[in-house]
């Protein structure tokens, strides 16, 4: 899935279910009929309810995409270079220029970049061009039946029906993402009746077929969680010999300041302001591509939870902005993914967390590779190599 939102923070709207009722599995038809209840226990007519619901059923494919997720298991280099093409960055400088005046807009009101959005547009939808195919109303009661994260999609379900009472979205041909995002910029039910906004002011929030709705609503989420307008969030970098690499990652953050005095320099222009937190990542190690980050990354895992997502994402705004191809480096050999669960299992048994044994180098696995690194003498740059699974 691209995004996680935390349950509670539809507490507001009345949509977040009761403890009691956050049960998951079980026979279909009977928890099709809990969610039914639940929503008419909430204030929902019953004909509204039952017609949301009349068509809705179990879709295996769902939970197939759910349990696969292997393209975020590629490492930033082959990622990037898969994602980002001469192609991509020319579409989105001629829509940067072509409606220049609604990136402006989201700029002026929510102080969004046009290339963050940009670059969301790009990767979710290839500019609004394929936003899905999946009908999103089976997918949010699907993935609420399964019980690995009823907590998230439950109220997810709850918030579409409150969109299809309020005439915004039909359940019956509404298609997005697997996980039941929607539109060009792929936003969750929850999102939308929070956050949506009328950018062209027809009286409505269309996410599928209105550019101005996308970007505004986009940039507004975005502004919710915390972004700082006309900061920037990722710089390429170059590190010097002999760095502390203890202290890259995204758990450490000094100044730009101190990061300049350890010796790190911008890779090509200047680097913000002396007193600006920031953290160096190395997506692929001490010899791979390095960039200095911002407060603004870090709200960016507010939209996809994937690091080397975030990463190529952020950096191609960059590259929408006119910085230049990064420096690749030569990167020690990667895990293959059975590697990788069999490295999390190892550093399981001695006391680590790696969020669990996914096959994903995801942030608690990239923490716990750098301290176990740092005990062994090894470069601590987060970066788990097969010389690391061996020692181990």
């Amino acid at each position: 899935m691209r995004r996680a939102l935390i349950a509670a923070t539809l507490l507001s709207l009345g949509l977040v279910a009761p403890a009691a009722a956050q049960q998951c599995g079980g026979s279909f038809p009977a928890f099709v009929e809990g969610l039914k209840a639940e929503a008419v226990a909430q204030g929902i007519p019953r004909d509204t309810v039952d017609g949301f619901f009349r068509a809705v059923r179990q879709d295996q494919a769902v939970l197939q995409r759910d349990r696969g997720q292997g393209f975020f298991t590629r490492p930033f280099i082959e990622f990037s270079r898969q994602l980002i093409s001469q192609n991509r960055l020319d579409r989105g400088q001629q829509m940067a220029r072509q409606h220049s005046a609604l990136f402006e807009r989201a700029r002026r009101d929510y102080g969004v970049s046009p290339a963050i959005m940009l670059s969301f547009l790009a990767f979710e939808t290839d500019y609004g061009s394929f936003q899905g195919d999946f009908n999103t109303a089976n997918a949010l009661v699907t993935l609420a039946h399964d019980c690995r994260r009823p907590e998230l999609f439950r109220p997810q379900v709850l918030a579409m029906v409150e969109l299809y009472r309020r005439g915004m979205i039909d359940p019956a041909t509404t298609v997005g993402a697997w996980a039941g995002e929607i539109g060009m910029v792929q936003m969750l039910p929850g999102d939308i009746l929070r956050l949506g906004v009328d950018g062209d002011g027809d009286g409505r929030v269309d996410l599928r077929g209105s550019l101005a709705d996308s970007v505004l609503s986009g940039a507004a989420l975005l502004r919710h969680h915390g972004w700082r307008p006309n900061e920037p969030w990722l710089h390429e970098v170059r590190i010097p010999q002999g760095l502390d690499l203890t202290r890259t990652g995204i758990r450490t953050e000094m100044t730009v300041a101190d990061w300049q005095r350890m010796g790190v320099a911008p890779r090509h222009g200047s680097l913000p302001s002396g007193n600006m937190p920031a953290s160096v990542i190395l997506p692929q190690g001490h010899r791979g591509p390095a960039f200095m980050v911002f407060p603004n990354f870090r709200v960016l895992f507010d939209w996809n939870q994937s690091f080397t997502y975030v990463v190529t994402a952020a950096y191609f705004a960059t590259r929408l902005e006119g910085a230049p191809i990064y420096d690749a480096g030569n990167p020690e050999q990667g895990l293959e993914r059975e590697q990788m669960r069999d490295l999390q299992q190892r550093l399981q048994a001695r006391g680590l967390n790696t969020g669990g044994v996914t096959g994903i180098l995801g942030a608690n696995t990239r923490a716990a590779v750098q301290d176990i690194q740092a005990q062994l003498g090894l470069p601590a740059d987060g970066w788990p190599t097969p010389e690391l699974l061996r020692r181990l």
